[in-house]
């Protein structure tokens, strides 16, 4: 978007999804299928790249920086976001791994946005980044040791996670994205 003057513009604000998504390690997404459940964790690393892989074309639509609605983040948004999940999936993974029952600070994904300037970046790059961001999760959920699955971490709302859950639900982040986008 831009001004008059043609200076870019930042995008109208988008009301904070302040809704608790932990519902679907238990039960099916109404939006997107999702199926916690169904998921064998041993593969939510190859489902991390496959999902990730499927963002470039997305990305590579002349239309990928605009919203569909002014109240809906753009695909290059989505995409922003699905990239800087899987970094922050990753940084919890790892503390999950070396410290014991971690609290993680609240990641407020909106103010991210907004710092971030996801609707000013490169579709291109973020496309890269995107599929890097996932590989690098994924070679970390591909070595999770039998034993370490269980271990557990706290969201800063009390959310208890182990690392199998946590796994699931960072894969129906970027399924559910990617059905947005879709």
């Amino acid at each position: 978007m831009t001004t008059d003057t043609g200076r870019p513009t930042a995008p109208p604000a988008i009301a904070p999804d302040t809704k608790d998504w932990t519902w679907v390690l238990e039960r099916p997404c109404p939006e997107c299928g999702y199926r916690a459940v169904a998921v064998d964790r041993g593969r939510i690393g190859a489902a991390l790249r496959a999902d990730a892989d499927g963002w470039l074309p997305v990305l590579a639509r002349p239309d990928a920086g605009r919203r569909p609605a002014a109240t809906t983040w753009s695909p290059l948004e989505y995409a922003c976001h699905v990239r800087d999940a899987h970094v922050l999936f990753g940084e919890r993974v790892v503390r999950m791994l070396t410290e014991d029952d971690p609290h993680f600070d609240n990641w407020d994904q909106d103010e991210a946005a907004l710092r971030g300037g996801y609707a000013r970046q490169d579709p291109a790059v973020v496309g890269r980044q995107l599929v890097e961001a996932a590989a690098a999760v994924a070679v970390l959920y591909d070595a999770v040791p039998e034993e370490s699955w269980q271990r557990p971490g706290r969201r800063s709302n009390g959310s208890r996670f182990t690392i199998e859950t946590l796994a699931r639900y960072h894969l129906h982040d970027a399924v559910h994205h990617t059905h947005d986008v879709g």
